[in-house]
């Protein structure tokens, strides 16, 4: 089976192997070490600066959006979401349930967020944002430093859900004055989902520690303060923070951020270029490197993934909702190779032949 989904992505056989141990007890010092040790590569990957902390929830992507917009923001807030599909829209609804003030930039799918739309909402009193830099329903990667240079001159406190573009694109969290990163186990760090990650700056943990959440599990003070010793407050998915380890560790020895994104980045452009001719349509104004948004011309988007699902032994990525139909994605990210790109083309090829495509 090949999968081009954007998550869970293919994992390597090294970290397979770690899944099929036997969990062992974690509160020790060798675990301990172990959680340090995916803190200082989180922060250096991420570009945080020495003082960023970082927070691992054992929660999908989701646990630790939301964690992070209710130990940051309350209703004395003002926040301003660019929902341009499905995860910006969660964005939304978190802040709904949670009682905090919010606009949104409300934006067709496929479409980028323009220097004239964000100016509309300079000097409003915003005093948060809350963006998903690659709305993954989509395929659309926004221009961060635009938005950046946007919170900046506002004074705005920046949370960015870099769930699918963490390792794919250049992103350095200090440079940018991002205040809080998120991103999730099961995408370009390529282990089984679990485990979601939250990078926060100084001023980001300050504000946590005199911030009231009502909330056992997601009061990040707790999490915190265990993470001075290499703890979690709860008992943490094991396995996956082992896994997680050995992939930061892969990830810095052979060459670091800059070589992983490049991987990644030239295994889209590869992608890129051999499916040119076919009948599809790249349903994106802006696209990351970790996917490819298509349209495909002549079948419905649904079809296609169940006929290479159910006869190839290949998986791209549905979409659901009002794009089911009509858009679908293709990953970059996991452990995937210029020849399993060959494969995928190839496939899509023998379907025209049919008339399936």
């Amino acid at each position: 089976m090949l999968n081009f989904t954007v998550g869970p992505v293919m994992s390597d056989e090294n970290i397979r192997v770690i899944g099929a141990e036997q969990v062992p007890y974690f509160r020790t010092p060798e675990f301990s070490k172990i959680m340090i040790e995916n803190e200082v590569l989180m922060k250096k990957f991420a570009r945080a600066g020495d003082d960023a902390r970082v927070v691992f929830i054992t929660g999908s992507g989701t646990a630790s959006m939301e964690a992070a917009v209710m130990n940051v923001f309350d209703q004395n807030d003002k926040v301003l979401i660019v929902n341009g599909g499905g995860f910006g829209q969660r964005f939304a609804e978190i802040c709904t349930i949670h009682d905090i003030p919010f606009e949104e930039i409300k934006l067709e799918a496929g479409t980028a967020l323009t220097k004239e739309q964000l100016n509309a909402y300079d000097s409003k009193g915003f005093t948060g944002f809350l963006v998903n830099v690659h709305e993954t329903s989509t395929g659309v990667h926004y221009d961060i430093d635009m938005i950046s240079q946007f919170c900046k001159k506002n004074g705005i406190f920046l949370v960015v859900d870099a769930i699918s573009s963490f390792l794919a694109d250049v992103f350095n969290m200090k440079n940018l004055g991002v205040q809080v990163m998120i991103t999730s186990s099961q995408k370009a760090l390529a282990c089984p989902p679990g485990i979601s990650i939250i990078v926060l700056s100084l001023e980001a943990v300050e504000r946590i520690n005199n911030h009231r959440v009502k909330s056992l599990y997601f009061d990040l003070k707790s999490a915190l303060k265990n993470g001075e010793r290499g703890q979690t407050p709860f008992t943490p998915a094991v396995s996956i923070l082992r896994q997680i380890n050995t992939r930061l560790k892969e990830i810095d020895i052979t060459g670091g951020i800059e070589a992983e994104t490049k991987k990644i980045a030239e295994q889209a452009k590869d992608f890129r270029e051999k499916i040119k001719g076919l009948p599809f349509e790249i349903a994106s104004e802006s696209i990351s490197n970790a996917v490819t948004p298509l349209h495909p011309l002549n079948v419905s988007a649904y079809d296609l993934f169940t006929i290479l699902k159910d006869e190839y032994g290949i998986w791209i990525c549905p979409n659901g909702g009002e794009m089911k139909n009509t858009i679908f994605r293709v990953g970059h990210i996991g452990a995937l190779t210029k020849e399993d790109n060959t494969a995928l083309v190839n496939a899509f090829k023998d379907l025209q032949k049919r008339g399936l495509l």
